[in-house]
């Protein structure tokens, strides 16, 4: 019996013989449901028709090879993917034709364009990846037409009690906004000179270890403590600096303190404040130290309650320095106040303020009067991934004669898995 005969039993017999259907509507309780008609009583029995072993086991036999052909073409299933050890890493590169009015441009910043030309302000590799459940590890590689550099190479705890981290390794110290950070994070395409003046080009780095504390206040307030080398070449310009002086007690290690709060003013607004203060030993004489102190803001307004692709942003940060040399004190102030306005999706300008006052300190002999520094910026994105930026400054060291007027073209570029950053 082939399989057609087959379907034709199975149909036959799966169709119930007529005066024995039940009633359709099954909305009627079965108490209730009218009785099924009777059959006549001189209708013969419906006989069920029989099958022969022989056909119930060519039944079973087609059944099965049915099942085996099913089984052969059905898709195989995914095997399961395991999860890659390898790190997440991102490129960022940092272009900008820079055009100065003055050869002296008093540029301070390390990726800053220092020349009149096509400036390579930094190719950046960030490398990250949680190394187990209890570590994570990051890297940033900064790439220059004169080498490569660790900028920073650190290792941080993931699962401390008491709401405590731990990082340790060479890192950029949290004292303030701006320090913290990698240029793509900027608004503006050159460093504040408030940072380059203190902390030097490459800002206030080091070796060391970090400890950080989210306090249970009743709003977001952090605590963070790190103790780092003094000395390095264009690192922690207002501590040792460039000269290697050996380690002989605590007392010889930069040391940072710094609270951040942050407050939620409404669905719209937010509200970040910090205040540092870093403390360690200068070159210029024995036990001569160097204290600096730090206030910053970030107010932002970025409406959520509507549709609007508006943020505005108003950044501030104001350092005061206090330097001890063998033969008096020198102390001065310098900062930088910026607004930022987002006004469509992907079109963004900016203006910042920045003042440095004299302090005649000997590591700039010729800072002997004010310096006042106007910038202004239009940024595009044409993606998250991109940036176009134009922006025009005029610096004035009212030691010069002239203003220095400065005109910049910038594009930054980023590929690879990069996270987000911090608010």
């Amino acid at each position: 019996m082939n399989r057609s005969v087959v379907v034709v039993w199975i149909v036959i017999a799966a169709v119930p013989r007529a005066g024995h259907a039940q009633p359709i509507d099954a909305g009627v309780p079965e108490a209730d449901a009218a009785p099924a008609q009777q059959p006549a009583e001189d209708a013969a029995p419906p006989t069920k028709p029989e099958l022969t072993a022989a056909e119930l086991a060519e039944i079973e036999a087609a059944l099965g090879s049915d099942a085996k052909d099913t089984a052969a073409t059905a898709p195989a299933a995914a095997a399961p993917v395991a999860s890659s050890f390898n790190p997440d890493i991102a490129l960022i590169l940092d272009v900008a034709a820079a055009w100065f009015s003055e050869d002296d441009n008093l540029q301070t910043g390390g990726h800053d364009p220092l020349k009149t030309g096509f400036n390579l302000q930094s190719l950046e590799m960030a490398i990250g990846k949680a190394v187990d459940p209890y570590f994570r590890f990051d890297a940033n590689l900064a790439f220059s037409q004169d080498g490569v550099e660790i900028e920073e190479v650190y290792a941080t705890t993931l699962e401390l009690p008491a709401n405590l981290q731990v990082r340790a390794g060479q890192f950029l110290t949290r004292f303030g906004r701006l320090n913290p950070t990698h240029p793509h994070a900027w608004d503006f395409l050159d460093q504040p000179f408030a940072i380059g003046r203190v902390f030097g080009g490459e800002g206030n780095r080091g070796l060391g270890f970090e400890v950080s504390y989210l306090t249970p206040a009743p709003f977001f307030l952090e605590l963070v403590g790190s103790v780092t080398d003094a000395n390095g070449e264009g690192t922690a310009r207002s501590f040792f600096g460039p000269v290697d002086s050996p380690v002989k007690s605590l007392v010889d290690f930069e040391s940072l303190l710094a609270a951040k709060e942050f407050f939620e003013l409404s669905d719209n607004w937010s509200l970040a404040l910090g205040q540092s203060i870093a403390s360690g030993p200068n070159a210029t004489g024995r036990d001569t130290r160097t204290n600096v102190m730090g206030v910053d803001l970030y107010l932002k307004y970025r409406p959520i309650t509507f549709g609007s692709d508006t943020v505005v942003a108003l950044q501030s940060e104001w350092l005061y320095r206090r330097r001890q040399m063998p033969d008096g004190v020198a102390s001065d102030v310098t900062g930088y106040a910026y607004l930022f306005w987002r006004f469509t999706k992907r079109w963004g300008t900016a203006v910042r303020y920045e003042l440095g006052t004299a302090s005649g300190d000997d590591l700039d002999p010729e800072w002997v009067d004010d310096r006042h520094r106007v910038s202004v910026n239009l940024s595009f994105w044409p993606t998250e991934f991109s940036r176009l930026r134009l922006q025009g400054s005029v610096d004035d060291p009212t030691w010069q004669e002239n203003p220095i007027w400065a005109a910049f073209l910038a594009a930054e570029f980023s590929v690879g898995a990069h996270g987000s950053h911090k608010f």
